[in-house]
């Protein structure tokens, strides 16, 4: 019984790296397609069978929600570096506190969500100047959605256990069965019972609750030293100082990020709904490049967390060329079909001339610079395997962030077009991206010559 629990391990402190990172990351990659295809396919089934106002309301709300969340997704990636860097020390006996220290902040974490979504709905879409005939179906949108939080949460945190071992196949399984019943219930609920926004925020929900629920069991299964058990939920104050430290910064840099996403959303919603709506649209499409990136990313966050802990300095260095390398192909790759196939796929979420051609122009304008995401993203998870989290949240945060701002403030203003917009985004890729390889480079030299 052990034997078949082991097997969820991977070693990554011995042996080859490349083949190991792949088996990590692409099922990691495959998990956040999922939950980015809850989103999808809200979009999709409102865009076809409700109307584009709905689309609209549904897109207008991304932005909304990074900003309230992300400050806790950050916390769950101070969750995976500290269970990571234990593994790598040896240091058996503090892993089960550990988890249940983390699971104990998924919690209050969900519920805190859960309150603050349906106090602040109305205000937070308000301020982004969302037109008065979508507004009331977005607030409906993210109330509902903000019911899922504590599952949210619950999945994010519980995932974040499994994948410091190298445990990334389970969370995608969970996924997928979620997945599986949230497009049917969008069908369902849209289609059938014509509940339009509210169908979708539902289904979403209730999927949310099924990929929980599942990452809760295998943890209450799980071998003695990982095993979940809610009579034991605790906060030491030891973890979650480090998770703090390690997760705050990549939290608040989510924040900020998203807050800079949200006044560039409110800058798009001047254009009308469907400029909204075909942007929403085009999204999609983009996130699955990103999420490419994030993959091996987050590989080389937990790779570099357990080498880094037990001194192998050589293969920290190893695990990020293979991580960096392996992200920018697969993300070329991936962009690129997409950018051919551009219009048949915008046709997946409209028929409505008007809003495809806001989405294809997006396309067209973002894609092909989507690997720069590379630069500044697996540069900095390598940072942060290290325990230095800091730097690269102050690098995201005024190489994209402050630059979007400010971008905002002058370049849009004196040219207000939907073209000068969209374009804020690669040029801040490329600022951020120049800034976080310097700092990288530097600290890693710092840190790898003193420790040797």
């Amino acid at each position: 019984m052990n034997q078949k629990k082991t097997s969820h391990k991977i070693d990554m402190l011995t042996g080859p790296l490349l083949g190991k990172l792949i088996l990590f990351a692409l099922p990691l990659a495959a998990s956040s397609i999922l939950q980015q295809l809850f989103n999808a396919a809200d979009i999709a089934v409102v865009g076809r069978f409700a109307s584009s106002r709905a689309l609209a309301a549904v897109g207008a709300n991304s932005s909304a929600i990074n900003l309230m969340v992300n400050l806790f997704v950050g916390l769950s990636v101070g969750a995976n570096v500290v269970i990571a860097s234990l593994i790598g020390k040896g240091e058996a006996n503090k892993i089960n506190t550990a988890v249940h220290t983390v699971i104990s902040v998924a919690l209050a974490s969900g519920v805190f969500l859960l309150c603050l979504g349906q106090i602040v709905a109305p205000h937070i879409l308000t301020l982004m100047r969302t037109p008065d005939d979508v507004l009331p179906l977005a607030v409906l949108y993210l109330r509902l959605y903000f019911l899922g939080m504590p599952f949210i949460m619950l999945y994010n945190f519980g995932a974040a256990i499994l994948r410091s071992k190298g445990d990334s196949k389970r969370p995608l399984y969970a996924l997928t069965l979620a997945g599986v019943i949230n497009v049917l219930l969008n069908l369902l609920l849209v289609i059938v019972c014509r509940l339009g926004v509210a169908g979708v925020a539902i289904a979403t929900v209730i999927s949310n609750m099924v990929s929980s629920s599942m990452i809760v069991w295998l943890l209450l299964h799980e071998e003695e030293t990982f095993r979940l058990s809610f009579f034991k939920l605790c906060v030491k104050r030891e973890h979650l100082a480090r998770i703090i430290k390690i997760g705050a910064p990549a939290g608040l840099q989510g924040m900020v990020f998203s807050f800079s996403n949200v006044c560039i959303q409110t800058a798009l919603n001047g254009f009308g709904s469907s400029a909204i709506a075909g942007s929403a649209a085009a999204l999609n499409y983009e996130c699955l490049g990103y999420f490419i990136v994030s993959a091996f990313t987050q590989g080389c966050v937990t790779f570099t967390s357990q080498n880094y802990g037990a001194h192998q300095y050589e293969r920290c260095k190893r695990i990020y060329s293979l991580s960096f390398v392996s992200a920018l192909l697969l993300n070329l790759a991936l962009c690129g079909a997409f950018l051919l196939l551009r219009r048949p796929l915008i046709a997946v979420y409209t028929t409505e001339h008007e809003v495809a051609a806001f989405a294809i122009m997006r396309m067209a304008l973002i894609l092909p610079f989507d690997w720069l995401m590379c630069t500044y993203e697996v540069s900095g998870g390598a940072m942060r395997g290290m325990g230095y989290s800091m730097l690269p949240a102050i690098i995201t945060i005024f190489g994209t962030c402050v630059f979007r701002l400010a971008w905002v403030a002058t370049v849009f203003a004196h040219v207000k077009s939907y073209i000068m917009l969209m374009a804020v985004y690669p040029a801040s890729w490329a600022v951020c991206g120049s800034a976080m390889l310097i700092a990288y480079f530097t600290l890693r030299h710092r840190l790898f010559t003193r420790g040797a």
